[in-house]
């Protein structure tokens, strides 16, 4: 890929959308498709990203496996110097830079929005979190006007336009989508197309509700290392085909393949 990383950043203020196991399963797939690939944890309390790395890291180790794995760190630095550093330190081998940015309004936060190339907010499928982009009407469902956070990505798309000429391409992940469709989510549905068009985002569905997930974590595996998963059933074939076309959903340049070009077994 010439010239620098594409970046893409991972942002939401709100927790609890599954935005760092989002970005940790990208980082590695793309990993495991053969492009180089950074990471960049800017929640340096929670550390989420780093510490699923951490894991998988330690699960390399005590097992002797090699498994396809990012480079990354934590910002230490929390300055928009030390921002810009850490982003060239691991943009220089790379062809893409995961940034995974803390779930609150934070300073730094909104210097990687300005930075991003691809800027993923993933939402869980309901009316909580779509507040957070857009007001809905309480009787007809209909969108009123954006929400504050709507407002705060025109404007930092505006300043990434100023900077560099540079354009960000808003993705709104539908995670923790319900296997079986319900009103409540056509509804959702609706809200988000008539949102789109006002405000300028695609919206894509992203990783199910699923237990599996959770589980992953302690290890710091991925749905793409199913011969270290115990007991694969169908439901985690049906989750790694959501991750293939979440990344694919994504529309990266280079990123047409993101099928491992290896097996994945232990």
């Amino acid at each position: 890929m010439p010239g620098r990383a594409h970046r893409i950043v991972f942002a939401n203020e709100k927790g609890g959308t599954g935005k760092s196991t989002t970005a940790v399963h990208a980082a590695v797939a793309l990993v495991a498709s053969g492009h180089r690939v950074g990471a960049l944890d800017l929640d340096t309390r929670q550390r989420t990203l780093a510490r699923y790395l951490d894991n998988r890291a330690a699960t390399m180790r005590r097992r002797a496996v090699d498994l396809p794995q990012p480079d990354y760190l934590v910002l230490e630095d929390m300055s928009e110097a030390g921002l810009a550093a850490a982003v060239a330190r691991l943009s220089e081998n790379a062809d893409y830079l995961v940034i995974d940015t803390p779930g609150r309004d934070d300073p730094l936060g909104r210097a990687a929005i300005s930075l991003a190339d691809t800027l993923v907010t993933p939402i869980n499928d309901s009316f909580v979190d779509l507040d957070l982009i857009g007001q809905v009407d309480a009787e007809t469902f209909r969108v009123k006007r954006p929400s504050f956070y709507a407002e705060l990505i025109w404007e930092l798309r505006k300043v990434r336009a100023k900077t560099d000429g540079g354009t960000v391409d808003w993705v709104i992940l539908r995670n923790r989508l319900q296997h079986l469709e319900a009103h409540n989510m056509r509804r959702v549905a609706a809200a988000l197309a008539e949102l789109s068009k006002r405000v300028g985002f695609r919206v894509i569905p992203g990783l199910g509700e699923r237990v599996i997930y959770r589980e992953l974590f302690p290890k710091g595996l991925t749905l793409l290392d199913v011969g270290a998963i115990e007991h694969v059933g169908l439901s985690h074939i049906a989750a790694r085909q959501e991750l293939r076309e979440m990344v694919a959903g994504f529309a990266l340049p280079g990123s047409e393949d993101i099928e491992p070009q290896r097996a994945l077994s232990l």
